[in-house]
């Protein structure tokens, strides 16, 4: 590495350049553009190669939003000047949020780095197939895409990266209302070695596409399926059968599923586990794919809110034989009763968050079976009991017992009081609670000549 002799900077002198391109290479990107200003001798510190490994332009692309008439030609730019000076030294580059940028921008950066590995272009609103297609022809390792929101990607894309991107491990889809059975058979015939697939809001989707997840992705450790609204049991069968790695499984949203679709989860997926929504102590599968592919992995979460068919009787099949669930999201599931939880306390002692906003039939019972168990000794963290109307300060008693419980949801639950949350708080002052007490309605004005106001009127 050579240098200026008019670089006299002390620091220049006293640390060697190894060192200081180490302390280079913990600096953002502006931050690097800034000392890239100060002398020679930074300017080639700064624009190092292996300074630009890993690039976010989130932070950048909203200072550069409050001028929105440069938005589109300035971002393109920088992400094109970006991807000739980092060339194949750049492995990781997000460009969330940046609604700026397009096609031609991203032809240009997959044809100079070709090594890329991880690509997020969520909310990157103007990208079309065209992205996806560059993608394809030039970017061969790549591991890791998210095209989140990016509402104008169909089947062709689905395609194209099948064809040239056969490494992608991790794929989200979510939003991108295009996306048919037909792309998803296209993507998963070249995408074998898929682990993560997240297909929230992907409406057009119907059990047929889990068919062929469930012919080709065996590797698969994530699937998210949150507001796929044409999924019925026979779909989540085809999965539970086909996926055996299976650790995450979102089907919130689902409203046609019924309890066989427990069922299937109870015999076929003992293995499931939780996904990255879990509060508290349990780690993401996501967070470290690598060490998620044993045989002997145990279940341990399942988002299944709004899912208003599921009852008792398939939450008790399920806790008997997941005995290592951690977290549920069971909002708006309004058949389950105190039953469920009895169940839950029995057979799941590892469980720390847990939902059941919106489950009208949960009483003060349920939450003694809970708070009694070893689970809500020792383990839960999180519990969500937002318009559950038959909860009162006796469950918050209850609750007491739960030493290690952290945050508590307590909106519209109109049998609880601020007294009770403060007698519970005074025996677990960690634990933070949200709750909502309606303002009380005033009294008419004396001798009745003041007009009277409605509560909304009164907070409004």
């Amino acid at each position: 590495m050579v240098f200026s002799n008019n670089d006299e900077g002390l620091i220049n002198k006293k640390l060697p350049k190894e060192l200081l391109l180490r302390i280079f290479s913990f600096l953002d990107i502006v931050t690097l553009c800034r000392c890239a200003q100060i002398s020679k001798a930074w300017n080639i510190l700064a624009l190092d190669g292996s300074n630009w490994q890993r690039i976010d332009l989130f932070n950048f692309q909203t200072d550069v939003e409050q001028a929105p008439r440069l938005v589109v030609l300035y971002l393109g730019r920088v992400v094109e000047n970006i991807s000739k000076r980092c060339g194949g030294f750049l492995r990781k580059l997000s460009l969330r949020g940046c609604i700026g940028v397009g096609d031609s921008s991203l032809k240009t950066f997959a044809q100079n780095c070709r090594n890329i590995e991880h690509l997020n272009l969520n909310g990157c609103t103007k990208i079309t197939d065209s992205t996806c297609y560059s993608l394809s022809r030039f970017c061969s390792k790549l591991k890791h895409l998210d095209l989140t929101s990016c509402v104008s990607i169909t089947n062709s894309s689905l395609k194209g990266i099948s064809e040239g991107c056969r490494s992608l491990e991790y794929l989200n889809l979510s939003w991108c209302d295009q996306i048919t059975k037909d792309g998803i058979e296209a993507l998963v015939r070249g995408c074998r070695g898929l682990k993560a697939l997240l297909l929230r809001g992907c409406t057009q989707l119907e059990d047929e596409a889990l068919k062929h997840i469930q012919n080709y992705c065996h590797e698969l450790v994530s699937l998210n399926l949150q507001s796929c609204s044409r999924v019925t049991d026979e779909g989540v069968v085809q999965i539970c059968r086909g996926c055996p790695r299976l650790q995450a499984l979102c089907l919130s949203g689902c409203g046609n599923l019924t309890d066989a679709s427990l069922t299937a989860l109870a015999l076929n997926c003992p293995r499931l586990q939780t996904n990255s929504r879990v509060h508290g102590r349990g780690r993401s599968p996501l967070a470290n794919l690598s060490c998620c592919f044993s045989l002997c992995l145990l279940p341990r979460i399942l988002e299944a809110a709004r899912c208003s068919h599921l009852t008792d009787a398939g939450f008790t099949l399920l806790a008997r034989n997941c005995h290592d669930l951690e977290k549920m999201d069971l909002e708006e599931c309004i058949l389950i009763t105190d039953s469920t939880l009895s169940q839950l306390s029995i057979h799941c002692p590892r469980l720390q968050a847990l939902s059941l906003s919106h489950c009208e039939l949960i009483t003060d019972d349920g939450i003694l079976h809970l708070s009694n168990s070893a689970c809500g000794h020792e383990r839960l963290r999180v519990l969500e009991l937002d318009n559950c109307l038959l909860i009162t300060d006796v469950a918050l008693e209850h609750l007491e017992h739960c030493r290690g419980l952290e945050r508590l949801e307590l909106y519209d639950c109109q049998q609880v009081t601020r007294a009770g949350i403060k007698r519970m708080r005074a025996q677990l002052p960690h634990v933070k609670v949200h709750a909502y007490f309606a303002p009380v309605t005033p009294p008419s004005a004396v001798g009745g000549g003041g007009q009277r106001l409605c509560r909304c009127c009164v907070i409004l």
